[in-house]
């Protein structure tokens, strides 16, 4: 929670995240201060390989009761502070619905890897240029399509099919309706009209009806029903603000909307972004639709960060402290090893590889095994791994837009190890600072709420709302990571290596894949 001073006059509004593990909701004032924080966890269901899923009901049950704990917690006359709600959730995910509401099958996740088929056979410059997604795991179009071809049945009696955010406004509003900045993910839309397209909702199997109305971020979408209202103690219905996506959000919430300042999430997954003024196609990275009016965001995409550094710990477990996990133990360990690992090198690819080589098929591997090699030694190599990977990322970011990047504002919680900071400040180059608040997507989407009623500053000469002053006037951040260069130029030499293995293995994990199939 953050520790500034809270004010006592203004608007509070409360945010909520609806990620991959859990729902949070926050209410937040005017500073950015977090007044109050309430968590819900959302079971992950996997019923076969490369199978990741939610029950869909959890989205809006998580929602409801965060929404609740922490208006409760506040006195009446905070509550009658209380001026909108904004929202962020888990990108690319999601559900058919009936009319009503109800779920008629478990909710499609961003991580799943279930489409690699319909990946080969949709995927295409064309479709990446048209919405902004490069053909991956991720984008939740051929997931669609792997549902249209093995279960028609689910689109076939949907009422709507949604993203994770039109859910949750649903229930909050009673209207099907999803935030441009939002259901842009799915990988539906003609990105530059900002609108859905027909030739990807026909590969998707979806119709248009079927898709929620769409809204532009930090706009009111609907109030919140009365019903609601009354249950939560509020003193009139509030508007429901149309947000953004959680990785968008994170940049928001971090205040990167200047040139130069991107955004490093290095979460369970990793991602790192710029805003931009207009569109920009690469291959090398994605485009979606910025919580900034008219603004873009590119973004690059890792999907193993935090969950690989784990899922090391815990597979090879400290045989000196068996079944005790100690992070700050292990980091400790890490950080004895010189960089570079001794020669061990390692891929970072256990969830396929994105941005830039949007390859289902990648696998892990580690290079440069010795007898002298240790727990510590892979650890350490994996750490340094997801940071080479980062680099040659914002390489390309800087090379797409023509502007250097000069400062990463970082979060997520592979930035609470000091060692991982300092590999990825030496790796990258760049002068790290750390944002303060844990709830970062969050802050982002209160940062739309706040703009979208003005509480910062009047709308731009456009009438749209003025979402990068309310971002300035609410990030807070603490110390600034700078890089030894001397390592970096170092790291250099290493990464060279790093980069030669994914060509080299490509047909290996292609045929390595064939197998696993047979």
């Amino acid at each position: 929670m953050s520790e500034r001073q809270r004010t006592q006059q203004g608007p509070l509004v409360v945010a909520i995240d609806s990620s991959t593990t859990s729902t949070k909701a926050i209410v937040v004032d005017t500073n950015g201060t977090v007044w109050a924080t309430a968590r819900r966890p959302i079971p992950l269901l996997t019923p076969a390989m490369d199978h990741y899923e939610h029950d869909p009901a959890l989205w809006w049950r998580t929602s409801h009761e965060t929404i609740g704990e922490v208006l409760g917690g506040l006195s009446q006359a905070d509550r009658d502070r209380v001026a909108a709600i904004g929202i962020t959730h888990q990108r690319e995910s999601f559900a058919p619905f009936s009319a009503d509401g109800t779920p008629l099958a478990n909710g499609i996740l961003w991580l799943d890897g279930r489409a690699a088929e319909q990946i080969e056979r949709h995927g295409s410059a064309h479709v990446h240029e048209l919405s902004g997604k490069p053909a991956g795991v991720t984008p939740a179009i051929y997931k669609m399509a792997w549902v249209t071809q093995h279960h028609p049945e689910w689109f076939a009696r949907a009422d709507k099919v949604t993203d994770v955010l039109g859910a949750i406004v649903f229930n909050l509003t009673g209207r099907w309706a999803s935030s441009t900045a939002a259901a842009d993910s799915l990988g539906l839309f003609d990105i530059q009209r900002r609108d859905w397209s027909d030739e990807l909702l026909q590969i998707a199997g979806v119709r248009r009806d079927q898709m929620p109305e769409l809204v532009a971020p930090a706009s009111p979408i609907a109030d919140i029903r009365p019903e609601l209202a009354a249950e939560w103690g509020l003193a009139r219905p509030i508007p429901v603000i149309a947000g953004l996506g959680d990785g968008q959000a994170a940049g928001i919430g971090a205040a990167a909307v200047d040139p130069g300042v991107g955004y490093l999430n290095m979460g369970t997954a990793v991602n790192a972004g710029v805003e931009s003024g207009s569109y920009i196609y690469n291959p090398a990275f994605r485009t979606h639709v910025s919580g900034i009016p008219g603004n873009y965001v590119l973004e690059v995409l890792q999907s193993s960060g935090s969950y690989l550094a784990g899922w090391v710990r815990d597979t090879f477990g400290d045989p000196d402290h068996p079944g005790d996990p100690d992070v700050e133990r292990d980091n400790a360990a890490a950080a004895a090893i010189a960089p570079g690992a001794d020669g061990l090198v390692t891929l970072p690819y256990w969830n396929a590889v994105q941005s830039p080589y949007w390859d289902a098929l990648a696998r892990g591997a580690v290079v440069g095994w010795r007898g002298t090699h240790t727990r510590a030694h892979l650890y350490r190599s994996v750490l340094e791994s997801i940071c080479f990977e980062m680099r040659r990322n914002l390489d390309e970011l800087a090379d797409g837009t023509g502007t250097p990047i000069t400062q990463l504002r970082i979060m997520g919680g592979g930035a609470r190890s000091g060692v991982w900071r300092q590999i990825m400040a030496d790796v990258t180059g760049v002068p790290l600072t750390v944002c303060l608040e844990e709830e970062i997507s969050a802050l982002g989407a209160a940062v739309l709420a706040m703009a979208a009623i003005n509480a910062h500053a009047e709308p731009l000469a456009d009438g749209s709302p003025d979402v990068a002053s309310s971002a300035r006037a609410m990030a807070s951040f603490g110390e600034t990571v700078h890089p030894d260069m001397e390592l970096h130029e170092r790291y250099r030499r290493i990464a060279a290596v790093h980069a030669r293995l994914y060509p080299a293995l490509r047909e290996t994990f292609q045929e390595l894949a064939a197998l696993s199939q047979d």
